[in-house]
């Protein structure tokens, strides 16, 4: 694809690019590489499942077998790891779709980080103090 040229949809195609794109910035970040790449052990694989996993949300391709919320419970992440995803996420998508598509990715993750955020006990606004309601697992 031409250095000016974004994706005017979203297929399984465009999804394993941006996947592959996002997670070579996640696994060199400063703040997400040391979780990403001390929980990942194959990213060839974990790339097809995440590929998977998009499908299923942007395509409604229902490929994903999985429980995202029990992988993430596993990890030691903080909502400032949250904000950091959503901000690598959200430059990634800007430059590998054209605007609409790219709407609509940012919008799952939204709503899919603040579904996992809440799963986890993490405060969604900063500064914010958490409810104080323990998380089981199980």
């Amino acid at each position: 694809m031409d250095a000016m040229e974004r994706y005017a949809s979203i297929d399984e195609s465009s999804l394993a690019v941006l996947v592959d794109c996002f997670y070579d910035q996640v696994r060199i970040d400063p703040a997400l590489g040391p979780i990403f790449n001390t929980a990942v052990h194959d990213w060839d694989e974990h790339k097809r499942t995440l590929v998977s996993f998009w499908s299923s949300v942007a395509l409604g391709t229902q490929s994903y077998r999985g429980s995202p919320m029990s992988v993430h419970r596993q990890q030691p992440i903080r909502g400032e790891h949250f904000d950091r995803w959503l901000e690598l996420w959200r430059a990634a998508v800007r430059e590998l779709f054209e605007e609409a598509p790219a709407a609509r990715m940012i919008g799952y993750a939204e709503r899919i980080g603040s579904s996992l955020r809440m799963g986890l006990g993490l405060s969604e606004r900063r500064g914010a103090r958490p409810l104080g309601i323990p998380i089981v697992n199980g």
